[in-house]
């Protein structure tokens, strides 16, 4: 193995920590910005690209050895701060695309897909990364790569992968003209017995409405 081989699977634990917080507090940063909603003819996109880059701090946490913080219980970082405003940002910003079907676990056998809410999964998301943030700010490196890793492993890898596969679903739609089944409900039976060309056609124009106003262009446009 050589030196490049054994510094990339382990690296410097301080220039680790910079790099991880960086791509943290940028993530919080966009996605704080997109909320706002001062340009939601590209939500999607850059939601898109903000997800593929925070998973990939997640997956560098999730392939690093196990980090160990330095005091046995975890030190309090005060009140966490209220996400309901981001997540009735997102939600009215997203809609009517915001839900989506998850299966919550691929190993579990039979597992029934469940709907999910990609503002919930923002809002989420972003309280897990706070709470390492706050331990990073105060100086708990050790802690807050810890806190990372282990809510990256429990909770925000699962869920930002999902809103990641519920984002580049609907890109591809759009993307490849491909017909988009009725959302309310998720009820993949709703069109059974029905005229299987006015299904599609309706899918079509629900996919033209649903790509106008977020900014995502058909490969036929």
């Amino acid at each position: 193995m050589s030196d490049a081989t054994l510094h990339a699977a382990h690296p410097d634990p301080d220039d680790f920590a910079v790099q991880i917080s960086d791509q943290i507090e940028s993530f919080i940063v966009a996605v704080t910005e997109v909320a706002k909603g001062d340009e939601p003819d590209s939500a999607v996109p850059f939601l898109l690209l903000e997800l593929s880059q925070l998973l990939l701090a997640g997956g560098r946490l999730g392939a690093h050895e196990d980090f160990v913080p330095d005091e046995r219980y975890e030190p309090d970082v005060g009140p966490e701060p209220d996400v309901d405003e981001l997540r009735e940002r997102f939600a009215r910003l997203l809609d009517p695309v915001d839900v989506y079907s998850e299966v919550f676990d691929p190993y579990v056998p039979r597992s029934q897909p469940v709907a999910c809410r990609i503002s919930d999964d923002l809002a989420d998301i972003v309280t897990d990364l706070r709470h390492g943030m706050a331990h990073y700010r105060d100086g708990r490196i050790s802690e807050a790569l810890w806190w990372w890793q282990f809510s990256y492993l429990s909770n925000w890898g699962t869920t930002a992968s999902a809103a990641l596969r519920a984002l580049q679903s609907l890109v591809a739609h759009v993307r490849l003209d491909s017909p988009l089944d009725e959302l309310d409900g998720l009820d993949t039976d709703s069109n059974a017995g029905g005229d299987e060309e006015l299904a599609e056609e309706a899918g079509r124009v629900m996919a033209a409405e649903i790509a106008a106003p977020l900014g995502i262009r058909s490969a036929q446009s």
